[in-house]
């Protein structure tokens, strides 16, 4: 398609050609009344005219007769101007007036008509156009006094010609506007087009063109490019985990197959065999750990979980997670605390539940005291507590987790949420490095965000999400009731 072919085919270009035909037909409207007006105004006028000096005319006629008339009638026909006066006899015979001749049948009637006529003194013999209004006198005579209407044609034609260039003059332009918006228009889009199609041949990195101006097309090309920095993470983090799931899970997969190989070589007995089967099933069960964390991790950075979205207290999710896990502490040598008011909150409980219940134990996992061979004195038993806490702060509800252990340093935190990270302080002990990114997932899925910060000494984990203005009002209002939990 050629460039011309393209520029016409765009939606400005044919905008422009429905609105130059809008505008066009409208000024020409515009004019053709203003024309029709102006002939009508000259039409009242000249009638005026013509009835007042029929009037006066026939009040000489009256007073003087056929010969004060007659006398009256050649005194003004001598006078330069387009008006027009004519007597005839009751036979049509002319005597006395300006008039050489009209169109037949015109003094045969009384009243009010346009028509063609000659002066006497006209050198060229050309016709010419009046509006005459003819009145039938006593005795049969007929006066007839009009006005030549060359002045309207003349004002028409001005006004024709002006409306005629007035629209060619809108018809260039506005063609004129149209191809330089279309192709303003054309270029912007040429360029989106290019980069989707290098975005489409592979190239994620590429954005569209914004400009200054702020218009509809600003926009668009704003809200396609985050699209495409949220199609581009997810690509990015689609290939991590599959790097990711192809590397960790490659070991705990080797090592598993290579326990039964081992069982099946060096195993004699029962017992044995036994053994064998029972690692063999722990090392199963935390695979499929794993797999289910990954899952729920997708459920939540894809929006799924959104459908299963209810009205809840915080404080309560808070509180149980404290009750399931507080036996699990305690035979790690640890104290778990937790500290809740109400905090209404609109969101996936479950998820909800398992990011606060991450946190939890990862702090029971990491937040031992960094020496194990500290006195059991008050100095070490306060090293060993965790605070589980739930409240709301403004417009956010804030579920946070703090241990004493030796916390993460500031350097790594962003990296410590990733898929599989697992910090050199942690690889000796069991996990699968993916509580802290299903956390920050579920944060996410609610408009919020997972933060690592520093529990002086140890680690706070805070979950801040939203407190949307859509929760539940009969929720909240049971909740002003409910006096705070400290454990």
């Amino acid at each position: 398609m050629t460039a011309f072919g393209k520029l016409i085919r765009t939606t400005a270009f044919r905008l422009t050609l429905v609105y130059l035909f809008l505008f066009a037909l409208f000024a020409a409207s515009l004019l053709g009344y203003f024309a029709w007006n102006t002939r009508r105004l000259i039409t009242e006028q000249i009638t005026s005219t013509v009835n007042a000096e029929t009037e006066e005319i026939g009040e000489i006629y009256s007073r003087r007769g056929l010969r004060g008339l007659v006398f009256t009638i050649e005194n003004r026909a001598l006078r330069p101007g387009a008006n027009l006066y004519l007597v005839t006899t009751p036979t049509g015979q002319a005597v006395a007036g300006n008039v050489g001749s009209l169109t037949a049948g015109v003094m045969g009637s009384s009243g009010w008509s346009e028509t063609e006529y000659r002066r006497l003194d006209d050198q060229d013999k050309t016709d010419h156009r009046a509006l005459v209004r003819v009145t039938e006198l006593t005795s049969g005579f007929r006066l007839l006094i009009g006005r030549d209407l060359e002045e309207r044609r003349r004002l028409f034609g001005i006004i024709a010609k002006a409306a005629q260039w007035s629209l060619l003059i809108v018809i260039v332009l506005g063609l004129g506007g149209g191809i330089f918006v279309a192709r303003r228009v054309l270029r912007r889009i040429d360029a989106m087009t290019g980069t989707t199609q290098r975005i489409m041949a592979g190239d994620l990195s590429g954005r569209l063109p914004v400009g200054r101006s702020g218009d509809e097309l600003d926009r668009l090309a704003e809200n396609l490019n985050a699209m495409l920095e949220r199609i581009e993470a997810l690509m990015i983090g689609l290939k991590e985990v599959s790097d990711n799931i192809a590397h960790d899970l490659k070991t705990p997969l080797t090592r598993l197959r290579n326990r039964a190989e081992e069982a099946l070589a060096k195993s004699g007995n029962e017992t044995e065999y036994r053994t064998a089967l029972e690692r063999t099933i722990e090392e199963s069960d935390g695979l499929i750990r794993t797999f289910n964390a990954l899952l729920m991790i997708a459920r939540a950075e894809s929006g799924q979980a959104r459908d299963n979205m209810d009205d809840f207290d915080a404080a309560d999710v808070a509180n149980g997670i404290h009750e399931l896990y507080e036996p699990l502490a305690e035979e790690d040598g640890m104290t778990l605390h937790v500290k809740t008011v109400p905090a209404p909150l609109h969101g996936n409980r479950e998820l909800i539940s398992q990011a606060l219940a991450n946190l939890v134990e990862n702090a029971i996992k990491y937040g031992k005291p960094a020496s194990a061979l500290q006195p059991l004195g008050a100095e070490a038993a306060g090293s060993r507590e965790i605070l589980i806490e739930a409240r709301r702060d403004r417009d956010q509800v804030l579920l946070s987790v703090t241990d004493r252990g030796p916390g993460i340093p500031e350097a790594d935190r962003r990296h410590a949420v990733e898929r599989f990270v697992r910090l050199e302080a942690s690889r000796t002990l069991p996990g699968s490095g993916l509580g802290l990114s299903l956390a920050s997932a579920v944060a996410t899925l609610h408009g919020g965000d997972l933060t690592l910060g520093d529990g002086n000494p140890g680690l706070r984990a805070t979950l801040a999400l939203p407190a949307r203005a859509g929760v539940n009002e009969r929720v909240a209002a049971q909740m002003q009731d409910v006096p705070q939990k400290v454990a």
